[in-house]
């Protein structure tokens, strides 16, 4: 499964901004807010459960407000998909020497909460003062920060409040006294487990990136620009498309099957990366990076933009005796990238 990208057209229309890192930016909403909580690291399946239950609850709002709207006089204002995550980690404050390896950067994180259908993405700094709310506080200062407030969509293992003291039983009790909405989401498994940004970093340090794309429900993905390298593998017969790309949670050093396309195309071409440190040619301090070979011609060059989809896991990156050696064994993962792509 792949996702395109896609605008929030509604917050557009409605005139509130897409993306936000404070609560006052959207204090005069008009229409329900229906907001999912939650840090949503790699909005996988699971968090996916939590966030279209409330993107669809804001559009029923919505379609029973054009009815209202449509029998006597009146606003009619639609119902708002939002979700309220958090930058940082909250285990950069409470673990700063051992934090939490994040799948993916906040923006892209943002930028999938859209695809998904949200209308508004709260990124929330999250600090000491927040982390010290109450727990049988924390709705009613939601609801004073955002007055649109309506409904709220959580998993079922969501904790939060000062010493992580609330629960869902917590949310709905509290929700009961405010009129609002409080929802929580069975957590969805795959093979008998539960689905969890956690399981999916394991599995990705590990190379299992066909588990890791069955997890999140899409294929896991490199963005960045083409920088130049060392033409080492031009030299040798097998040019390659260099990334910088430094992701916080690292997989597992290797040679995979890819597809790549300029960001923005809807053309996609086969490759096969090496992700590492390039043991047989770099120095010892090598900084990991990603290299794409295209099986077949391309276009693409130094500073074009591009995403590279990981699909199957070939070897693990080794060092060779020498640069005749690495082209032997980079001709033969040609051959099984091909044989695997077919």
């Amino acid at each position: 499964m792949r996702f395109e990208g896609g605008t929030p057209t509604y917050a557009i229309l409605m005139n509130f901004p897409a993306a936000v890192d404070n609560f006052e930016a959207l204090s005069g909403l008009k229409g329900e807010l229906h907001l999912a909580i939650g840090v949503f690291d790699g909005v996988h399946l699971g968090h996916k459960a939590v966030i279209e239950s409330a993107v669809f609850s804001a559009r029923r709002s919505g379609v029973a407000a054009a009815r209202q709207k449509s029998l006597q006089e009146g606003s009619g204002r639609g119902g708002i998909a939002g979700v309220l995550t958090f930058d940082p980690h909250p285990s950069r404050l409470f673990r700063p020497k051992d934090p939490t390896r994040l799948i993916m950067p906040i923006e892209t994180k943002t930028a999938m909460l859209h695809e998904v259908g949200v209308d508004c993405v709260i990124c929330k700094h999250f600090d000491h003062a927040f982390a010290s709310i109450p727990a049988d506080q924390f709705l009613s200062h939601l609801k004073g920060a955002l007055p649109a407030l309506k409904s709220i969509y959580v998993g079922e293992n969501f904790r939060f409040g000062q010493k992580r003291a609330g629960d869902v039983a917590t949310l709905i009790e509290s929700g009961r006294a405010l009129n609002l909405g409080v929802f929580s989401a069975e957590r969805i498994k795959h093979n008998g487990e539960p689905i969890s940004s956690t399981r999916i970093r394991k599995e990705l340090e590990t190379g299992e990136i066909e588990a890791v794309n069955d997890l999140l429900g899409y294929n896991y993905t490199a963005r960045g620009r083409i920088v130049g390298g060392a033409k080492l593998g031009r030299i040798i017969g097998f040019p390659t498309l260099n990334l910088p790309w430094q992701p916080e949670c690292l997989p597992r050093y290797g040679v995979y099957l890819v597809s790549f396309r300029e960001s923005g195309s809807k053309v996609w071409q086969v490759g096969v990366a090496n992700y590492g440190v390039k043991p047989t040619v770099a120095n010892a301090d090598q900084v990991p990076a990603l290299e794409v070979h295209a099986l077949d011609t391309t276009e693409l060059s130094m500073n074009d933009a591009i995403e590279v989809e990981w699909l199957k896991f070939i070897r693990p990156e080794q060092k060779f005796a020498s640069a005749k050696e690495l082209k032997v064994q980079i001709a033969k993962d040609c051959v099984t990238a091909k044989e695997l792509a077919e």
